[in-house]
């Protein structure tokens, strides 16, 4: 009996500390193309705009980094990634609360995740809870939005530029 309820305790534990989990996750799309190819590499502007990114947001230290199987989004967050020595890992944007769960599972409590004009603003309204956020435009590629989490709850949500 002691040992069931020391094994009950323990679960709850564990369940507890997952709940109080703080997370950050950083969403920016895709710096400037190339063309407008199917998977289309960045253009210099995008290849700068990726090098600020590491400036801009790597003093929050990110553990994991997030990109959608695109070259442009890929390469985006690489040089931030490469200096966190970390890899970039794919998931799929049609499916963004698997990303959101598998992430809210994780361990780890930094995150950059980069996608596309039409995703990226939906991901953040899927986080924040909130139908915020429209698809950007096209010459729009300098918002990152910052969301920080406590305990599954909005603790702080900022705009920044880059």
């Amino acid at each position: 009996m002691k040992t069931l309820i020391f094994l009950l305790v323990l679960l709850c534990s564990f369940t507890a500390a997952a709940a109080a989990q703080s997370k950050t996750i950083l969403l920016v799309r895709h710096a400037e193309k190339i063309d407008e190819s199917q998977d289309p590499e960045l253009s210099a502007a995008g290849k700068e705009r990726a090098e600020r990114l590491v400036k801009k947001i790597g003093r929050f230290r990110p553990g994991a980094f997030y990109s959608t199987n695109y070259k442009r989004t890929r390469d985006t967050i690489a040089p931030l990634a490469a200096r966190r020595k970390k890899p970039v890992q794919t998931y799929d944007a049609r499916q963004p609360q698997a990303l959101i769960d598998e992430i809210m599972k994780s361990k780890t409590k930094r995150f950059v995740i980069a996608g596309h004009s039409n995703t990226i603003p939906g991901l953040a309204n899927l986080i924040t809870k909130k139908e915020l956020f429209k698809n950007l435009a096209d010459s729009e590629f300098s918002v990152i939005w910052l969301i920080k989490l406590k305990d599954g709850k909005i603790r702080k949500f900022e705009l920044l530029e880059y």
